[in-house]
């Protein structure tokens, strides 16, 4: 088998790729020949060195990826659910930029008849995500105000679709005016291309008496204005910190413009929360792997989902295998939309 490596942080060239053994399945474990894998922002920050979860759990070396879709090629003794020959897609604790994966049965699942391999491998991360967010981490009543930053991207043309499907006005963000029609596509009731337009005066004139929920992976260019155009009761969600990131052609951490970033991060006093009555929530997904109820739940809703149309296949960007460098450039330059794929 092949698979991507890095053995330490760094640019676009430090993503390896490598020969290493076949897999063997254990007793509940299945093999499956990859064929696709999506690439996320947060793989960036694994090469980068900053992902925690990585840093802490898994370490050097390591081949990035948290979703992937393919054929089954084996499966263990005790493996009931597929046979040699699924075509499956499922969410892996890293590891799926690789032309095998070995994985849990229970966090397999089987291709929608209506998404190909492509769409499938660009599916769990980001829909499981946008889920997690709306739908475990808080509860909004419906036509309740959401507000989605990078909504053209993969995890905020997710936020978009969910929201849509439940009945919520979204409001979505976007970057650059390429995005808007895409973003349009998707349902969002309220399209606000910042490039053109002041962001907070035009979210005040769309949610004069306040927004529901914020769901923001920019960090601190955001966060305190978005806290505060939440109404009573409001949520502000935080999945990420973009912002503090590389935006551009090297591929390498910028660590002065991090710390500066860092500085400028809001601090919410708990006291503060109680008597604005508003919430602060974070979360990252990777840190689910052992909430298996969670992750459970959560994929056979989007599956229903699915299966009655109120969602569907993520918009894909393929690039070969050993092109994953860039792939990781154009996610990083924020001009993307929908899913990057990496195809075997």
């Amino acid at each position: 088998m092949k698979k991507i490596v890095v053995h330490s942080p760094g640019n676009y060239s430090h993503l390896k790729v490598e020969d290493h053994p076949d897999l063997v399945p254990q007793d509940h474990e299945v093999v499956v020949a990859t064929r696709a894998a999506g690439v996320n922002y947060a793989d960036c920050c694994v090469r980068w060195g900053v992902y925690e979860s990585a840093k802490r759990l898994v370490g050097w070396p390591i081949t990035p990826g948290f979703e992937f879709s393919g054929i089954v090629s084996s499966i263990g003794n005790q493996v009931t659910r597929f046979k040699v020959g699924d075509p499956v897609f499922g969410v892996s604790f890293f590891g799926a930029y690789a032309s095998q994966i070995k994985i849990p049965e229970k966090h397999l699942f089987a291709v929608p008849t209506s998404f190909s391999l492509e769409q499938a491998a660009g599916f769990p991360a980001v829909f499981m995500t946008a889920y997690h967010a709306l739908f475990q981490l808080i509860r909004l009543p419906k036509h309740a105000k959401v507000l989605i930053h990078s909504a053209g991207g993969g995890v905020g043309s997710a936020l978009v679709q969910l929201s849509n499907a439940n009945q919520f006005e979204s409001i979505a963000v976007v970057g650059a005016s390429h995005k808007v029609e895409y973003v349009k596509s998707l349902g969002a009731s309220h399209i606000i291309d910042k490039s053109k337009v002041d962001l907070w005066k035009r979210v005040h004139d769309l949610a004069s008496n306040g927004l529901d929920a914020v769901l923001d992976a920019n960090g601190h260019t955001t966060l305190r204005a978005g806290y505060q155009a939440l109404r009573p009761t409001g949520k502000l969600v935080a999945y990420g910190s973009h912002e503090l990131l590389p935006q551009g052609p090297s591929g390498r951490m910028n660590y002065l413009k991090a710390a500066l970033g860092l500085l400028q991060l809001p601090r919410f006093n708990p006291i503060q929360l109680i008597t604005d009555n508003k919430s602060v929530i974070g979360f990252n997904l990777s840190f689910l792997f052992d909430r298996d109820d969670l992750v459970t739940e959560g994929m056979n809703q989007l599956l229903e989902w699915v299966h009655f149309n109120k969602i569907q296949p993520p918009k894909v960007t393929l690039f070969p295998f050993e092109k994953a460098g860039e792939a990781h450039r154009l996610i990083e330059s924020g001009q993307s939309t929908g899913k990057l794929i990496l195809v075997f």
